[in-house]
């Protein structure tokens, strides 16, 4: 080889390095998306597949989008797996943990501006004080689906008091969540639903126990509830509002209600991790959904409540695609007077969950 060639192809070999060099710095500094990908990790079923397709011809921007089945399996993958994910959908008390491990990013308003639709309540959250890491996605209250041909329910009580009513022999499935169940029970109680006083857990141990004994509970369950409430086998199941309007939505004798002592809201936001390789994709991602449009086709195949105050016009709008009764539902939109007796989960410290977790083992273990 002459020497001509050899310094050829060393100039080349030059130029492919000082351009790789390039775009590497381009995207640690947030400039230009690292890749025209975003890695998504969210529940099942969470997300509208059309909505997917429409986002990556619209953006160019490919979707691999991924599952877990409980939040808590979600944290330790993404602790186990930096940079496999780009945009992560936790639910509030999770956003605090990941918050204080040092996990998420800031997210880039200014790359968000759809982010201005969110309903004011769901704003600087306890779990998100400033406002900084989350951006919420689908929100809901914890209540009792009950059917209506088998209880005659009177609207001025309605009192968590029903899940220990005799009468119900082995007909209410309860949530098999360490937290749900304790938390409408610390409600019942009076408490607070993140409550650490040791004597007020015990005493919620103490209730679903008796309530275990008395024999009006079916079974501890979560995601099969919502179909066998379809097809008629208990009388009444705690359920989040979403699963509730799924079994609504297929059978008419079904309704809700979040008792009058309260509960729990919950909220799933998008957050970013720290470790994320596609951080500018990952916001063109959350902005897409938070367009009204996205976030109404995303309510209608969900059917949680949605944070978006430009979908619930749309959702509402009588001459639109839906021209749906969005406010008037008590399902997905509670009255005012229920939401101020309601309270976010926060994270447990670890010292006080492990005590959940020994009572709840106490409550499994009694026959």
């Amino acid at each position: 080889m002459n020497m001509k060639r050899i310094l050829l192809l060393l100039l080349a070999l030059a130029m492919a390095l000082t351009m790789t060099a390039c775009q590497s710095g381009e995207a640690t500094e947030g400039s230009k998306p690292a890749e025209r990908v975003v890695n998504v990790f969210n529940w099942e079923d969470y997300i509208d597949p059309a909505v997917i397709a429409l986002f990556e011809e619209e953006t160019g921007i490919k979707v691999n989008y991924m599952c877990f089945t409980t939040v808590e399996d979600m944290i330790v993958q993404v602790e186990a797996n930096p940079g496999a994910f780009d945009v992560c959908f936790p639910s509030d008390y999770i956003i605090e943990r990941m918050i204080n491990k040092g996990m998420l990013a800031e997210i880039n308003f200014d790359n968000v501006p759809y982010s201005d639709q969110i309903l004011d309540f769901l704003l600087y959250p306890d779990y998100d004080p400033q406002n900084k890491y989350s951006i919420p996605y689908m929100w809901g209250t914890v209540g009792i689906l009950y059917n209506t041909t088998m209880i005659d329910l009177d609207p001025d009580n309605t009192s968590w008091a029903i899940l220990w009513d005799p009468r119900y022999q082995n007909s209410i499935f309860m949530m098999d969540s360490i937290r749900d169940s304790m938390g409408v029970t610390l409600k019942y109680l009076g408490f607070s639903a993140n409550s650490t006083e040791i004597p007020e857990l015990f005493a919620a141990r103490d209730m679903l126990i008796r309530q275990k004994k008395l024999g009006v509970v079916k079974a501890y369950q979560v995601d099969e509830t919502k179909d066998k409430m379809v097809a008629g086998e208990a009388a009444m199941a705690v359920m989040w509002s979403g699963d509730a309007m799924y079994a609504i939505d297929l059978n008419e004798d079904l309704s809700y209600f979040v008792p009058m002592e309260g509960s729990n809201v919950w909220c799933d936001s998008a957050v970013i991790p720290i470790t994320a390789k596609n951080k500018e994709n990952a916001e063109i991602f959350i902005n897409f959904l938070c367009r009204p449009d996205i976030a109404a086709m995303n309510w209608n195949y969900i059917w949680y409540s949605t944070p978006n105050k430009g979908a619930i016009e749309l959702i509402e709008d009588p001459d639109g695609d839906y021209a749906y009764d969005y406010t008037g539902n008590r399902t997905l939109s509670p009255t005012p007077d229920i939401m101020a007796k309601c309270e976010f989960f926060r994270d447990i410290p670890e010292d006080y969950l492990s005590v959940y977790e020994a009572l709840w083992m106490d409550l499994k273990n009694t026959k």
